[in-house]
């Protein structure tokens, strides 16, 4: 079995959390694999988790009415997905599939935020990597929004000033 605070660290999510935080996330992380086709959660499953992608591809999706299920993303290795379970009704907004064979390491939100909650500083040592993955997907939303919308023209969004 490999050294889960081993593998944690491997993970660019991972790279500025001392070794004390490190020890503390990795009790809370364990190894999951999913098939292609086999799902990590489900839009409106209650969020427990958070997931650090090793190795594999998956879909991020929504159900379209009409059309069924609708990629809105894919996320491969280094990627981090769940971010549901910091927000109230700790619901999932989305479903997340595996498009193939996926490795990745699910964090326990029950196990983790007494954690958090109790060292402010492990807090904000995880907050700082999930604020910039948050951040990154927000600019892919815009940047696919001035596609959809404008094909990148100024006048198309916000009149170019």
């Amino acid at each position: 079995m490999e050294n889960l605070e081993r593998v944690v660290k491997a993970h660019p999510f991972a790279a500025e959390l001392s070794p004390e935080h490190l020890s503390v996330v990795a009790c809370c992380a364990r190894n999951v694999r999913r098939s292609p086709g086999e799902f990590l959660f489900k839009e409106g499953a209650e969020a427990g988790r958070f997931y650090l992608v090793r190795k594999g591809r998956l879909a991020l999706e929504v159900d379209v009415p009409g059309r069924g299920a609708t990629q809105v993303e894919s996320v491969g290795p280094g990627g981090v997905v769940g971010f549901s379970w910091l927000f109230p009704d700790h619901r999932w907004t989305l479903d997340a599939r595996a498009l193939e064979t996926l490795i990745a390491l699910e964090f326990d939100a029950t196990c983790l935020l007494p954690k958090m909650e109790a060292d402010p500083a492990l807090g904000y040592a995880l907050t700082k990597p999930l604020l910039n993955e948050l951040y990154k997907r927000l600019n892919q939303v815009r940047l696919g929004r001035l596609d959809v919308y404008g094909q990148g023209r100024k006048d198309s969004v916000g009149g170019g000033t």
